[in-house]
């Protein structure tokens, strides 16, 4: 029979597991490294201080929602909400390299951040918690307070603005223009 960890293992699980990404989300929020890491290190004193119980199972979804909240009562506290532009991407240095960062320097990359960037910004975070951190549209309707509904609605329109800016076109669009020719 194995043993339950203690919650010390656990906490040291769920950090190794989640801390990269939610400097990541943290930094995309505040626009500053250092506010991030505060930011993180709330979120992790608060699941320090949260039962077990409570979060085990959705510990990702409960720390980016924790993290959000950490960050929305900064921006209170300092009464305002910076838009994260591209070039503020672009200028800071990467917390976890990953490999949107290794393919940054690329033309194709710039320009996808760029239709990111020119995304409201609801549909910019309902974006990175879908495909930088994998969560899934109920873990980001319980990150950021939307419906389910209004996740997917966010995400869809996001999804088109972005092809159209890249002049990408969808798999229907492909097959229809393959009859043409």
């Amino acid at each position: 029979m194995s043993r339950e960890p203690s919650k010390a293992e656990w906490i040291r699980g769920v950090l190794a597991e989640h801390e990269a990404g939610l400097l990541r989300y943290a930094l995309r929020l505040t626009g500053s490294p250092q506010a991030a890491q505060d930011v993180v290190q709330e979120t992790f004193l608060r699941l320090c201080q949260a039962e077990r119980r409570e979060v085990d199972g959705h510990a990702g979804p409960w720390l980016f929602r924790v993290c959000r909240q950490r960050v929305l009562d900064l921006h209170r506290k300092e009464q305002r909400m910076p838009t994260v532009e591209t070039s503020t991407v672009n200028g800071y240095a990467s917390l976890a390299a990953g490999p949107d960062q290794q393919c940054q320097t690329t033309d194709e990359a710039r320009a996808a951040l760029a239709a990111l960037a020119s995304l409201s910004s609801d549909q910019q975070e309902v974006v990175r918690l879908k495909f930088n951190d994998g969560l899934t549209y109920r873990d980001i309707s319980d990150v950021t307070g939307h419906t389910v509904t209004n996740v997917g609605v966010l995400l869809h329109t996001a999804i088109k603005k972005i092809r159209e800016s890249l002049n990408v076109t969808g798999a229907s669009e492909t097959k229809d223009a393959v009859r043409e020719s």
